[in-house]
């Protein structure tokens, strides 16, 4: 594979995969040759959005494309376990989309089957591939802040989004925690690892998904995160990290950001900026990059993006959902793998 293109599939045509394959063809070392959907019209014009020279009508003849070398899945959340499961049975390597899937059980399902295979997998939180972001938890644990005492991040979209919309809809996963509130359980958990405790309280919809909801995560150390995300009010989606010897403040975007702020008790504030040469914000080419890296190394799994990590991720919102109440259709009284109230 390093004396060639890596091969792309794209299975989904909503907004995430345009804008996954918009940057995707931006890399010269990268092909995008297939694309699938549940209906034909959507690949159809899909394909011809983006030049590709194949467009399928239904997810398993993308998986069984054995001129493909990785499948990029881009469907909800809800649906993750099925496409991406489809995929891995196929012996196709896979980038999934996050909130990995609905609960931990599928996740560890998925991870489970990536080694029976021994194919590569990884969860798209492009986050953990960010250039600044990789710079902050390198600062981090070289102890720049010395240890770290408290996290906080928030995440909330201001609506309001109708019953009708998938944000609301719960056979579809919604709710505010697992399209938004991954991001702030992912960071915290970047820095600190999986936390031994978790505290939560939500506002609910009448279809019984969170509008919003708040965590308190907890560890051994006794480090505190702090976590907000919300579908019906916009934040600033910050962050900040507060250790025994200083700060990092992140402004808004700390997904993606385009700077933080490092604190250090008796200096003066240092500020650290992107590279322009990284390309714009929210460009998602860098996990692109680093799953074909991965894929020419012969790894099965990202450093950036490891799978015990995504699955600690599952596990805690799992946790969130069952202090709060919310339970998808089809989800049974073992689910949901829970963590010590």
């Amino acid at each position: 594979m390093a004396e060639r293109n890596v091969r792309w599939g794209i299975l989904a045509t909503g907004g995430i995969a345009a804008a996954f394959t918009a940057d995707l063809v931006d890399l010269p070392d990268a092909e995008v040759v297939a694309v699938a959907s549940r209906r034909q019209e959507s690949a159809d014009a899909f394909a011809e959005r983006f030049g590709i020279s194949r467009a399928y009508g239904d997810w398993s003849a993308l998986a069984e494309d054995g001129d493909i070398d990785v499948v990029y899945v881009a469907t909800p959340h809800s649906a993750h376990r099925e496409a991406a499961g489809l995929c891995l049975e196929a012996g196709r390597n896979v980038l999934c989309e996050k909130a990995f899937t609905l609960n931990a059980r599928e996740a560890e399902e998925l991870v489970a089957l990536a080694h029976a295979k021994n194919s590569f997998l990884m969860e798209a939180m492009w986050m953990y591939c960010n250039p600044l972001v990789r710079r902050l938890k390198a600062l981090v644990e070289d102890g720049a802040i010395g240890e770290v005492r408290h996290v906080q991040a928030d995440f909330g979209l201001a609506g309001p989004f109708p019953p009708s919309h998938r944000l609301r809809d719960p056979a579809q996963g919604g709710g505010a925690l697992l399209d938004l509130g991954v991001y702030p359980v992912s960071f915290a958990q970047l820095l600190l690892g999986e936390p031994s405790d978790v505290t939560a309280r939500a506002m609910m919809s009448p279809e019984g998904v969170d509008l919003q909801t708040g965590a308190l995560l907890s560890w051994d150390s006794g480090a505190l995160a702090s976590l907000h995300c919300s579908i019906v009010g916009g934040t600033a989606t910050s962050a900040s990290i507060t250790g025994s010897g200083g700060r990092i403040d992140v402004p808004g975007g700390f997904f993606f950001p385009d700077r933080f702020v490092l604190h250090r008790d008796g200096r003066d504030p240092e500020e650290f900026t992107a590279d322009p040469a990284d390309g714009p914000r929210n460009t998602l080419r860098h996990e692109a990059a680093e799953v074909m890296r991965a894929l020419r190394a012969g790894e099965t799994e990202s450093p950036l993006v490891p799978l015990e990590g995504t699955l600690a991720v599952m596990r805690t919102l799992d946790a969130i959902r069952d202090r709060v109440g919310v339970r998808y259709p089809g989800e049974d009284a073992e689910a949901v793998a829970l963590t010590p109230a």
